[in-house]
């Protein structure tokens, strides 16, 4: 009987250890809104993969043609995103569950002036579901670090130039409209809505890929 006692505490300390050790890790899993996420992101996969096979079959020639998706692609803190196009403010919260967001207004990749793209940046560790966890690493990019933008067809080379810490509501400190260039702008510290991270790039290179 007393075995029985004390393996039965031994085991409930064993579980407990471990999960005080491992809580920054696994925290998620007791998050109602993860699970909420992980099972709206299943049926929204179901519901797109019926609608849209990924490839158009011309009824002329019978060949497939390619769908060209407009992404984003940070090789340094391995990220790779849609680049979802939001037609108002009000969609932007919507939109930032398929991927990141450009703007409303702001300018398109290429064009002249600021080409703003939102994401959101969950905690670490986070899992990756609903796009919650794609700007995370922002404060990890340094001066050079290299984005790609895939966007109408073309490819966009930038390299990062500098970052700044905003208060939430600031405006950003880059008005030059001469010339394009791409700002990823997040929530800071990841998780918390209380300051925004903005990562300035210049254009280096422009490609056509189709």
């Amino acid at each position: 009987m007393e075995k029985k006692t004390f393996f039965k505490y031994f085991l409930i300390f064993f579980v407990l250890g471990v999960l005080i050790f491992n809580w920054q890790k696994i925290s998620f899993l007791f998050n109602p809104k993860v699970i909420w996420d992980f099972l709206t992101l299943k049926i929204e996969e179901k519901r797109e993969k019926e609608k849209s096979p990924g490839i158009i079959k011309t009824e002329e020639t019978n060949s497939q043609e390619i769908i060209f998706e407009n992404k984003i692609e940070i090789p340094k803190i391995e990220v790779e995103a849609p680049l979802v196009l939001a037609k108002s403010e009000k969609e932007i919260s919507s939109q930032l569950k398929k991927g990141v967001v450009l703007f409303p207004g702001s300018a398109l990749p290429g064009q002249k002036g600021a080409t703003i793209i939102l994401g959101h940046s969950a905690p670490p560790n986070w899992p990756k579901i609903m796009y919650e966890w794609v700007f995370t690493k922002l404060g990890l990019l340094q001066e050079g670090d290299e984005i790609f933008v895939y966007f109408g067809g073309k490819k966009y080379k930038y390299k990062v130039k500098e970052k700044v810490i905003l208060k939430k509501g600031q405006e950003l400190p880059w008005k030059d409209n001469s010339e394009n260039f791409l700002v990823l702008v997040s929530c800071w510290p990841p998780g918390k809505d209380i300051k925004r991270m903005a990562v300035k790039a210049y254009l280096d290179k422009e490609e056509k890929i189709w």
